[in-house]
């Protein structure tokens, strides 16, 4: 144990309270609507239930990090929210240019349109946050 104990970075304080709610609800809805696929229809659309499904999973880990706080924790939701806005934006440009390829909507599906487009702003605003808790000391 050091002389001085740091406090971890608190990430659900102010904005950061409410990008846990907004990761908490895309993860009951990206989860909720995959599995309900997965079991009745996964033959239908299966690269775009598989695709809703690690939305979700990565929706569930982004939550996590936020509540465990922490600058460990910190630069994890960090690297997965740069890796959901890549997904975003690869799934949305796939689905304008391509919309054959899927035959069913993802959650990422025309940059999350179906979520009224949470899915592409979500990530952008979690990113700006958790970059400036950085520069905070608690």
């Amino acid at each position: 144990m050091t002389a001085v104990e740091e406090k971890p970075t608190r990430l659900t304080g102010g904005p950061g309270m409410l990008l846990v709610w907004f990761y908490g609800v895309m993860v009951v809805g990206a989860v909720s609507r995959s599995v309900y696929q997965i079991a009745t229809d996964f033959q239908r659309a299966p690269l775009a239930y598989v695709l809703s499904a690690v939305a979700g999973v990565v929706y569930g880990f982004i939550t996590y990090t936020l509540v465990r706080g922490g600058e460990t924790a910190r630069r994890a939701a960090l690297v997965c929210c740069a890796a959901e806005l890549v997904g975003v934006l690869v799934v949305g440009t796939w689905t304008v240019v391509e919309p054959s390829a899927f035959h069913d909507a993802t959650v990422w599906s025309d940059y999350g349109m179906g979520y009224v487009f949470i899915p592409v702003l979500l990530p952008l605003s979690a990113l700006y946050w958790l970059r400036k808790r950085r520069a905070v000391t608690p």
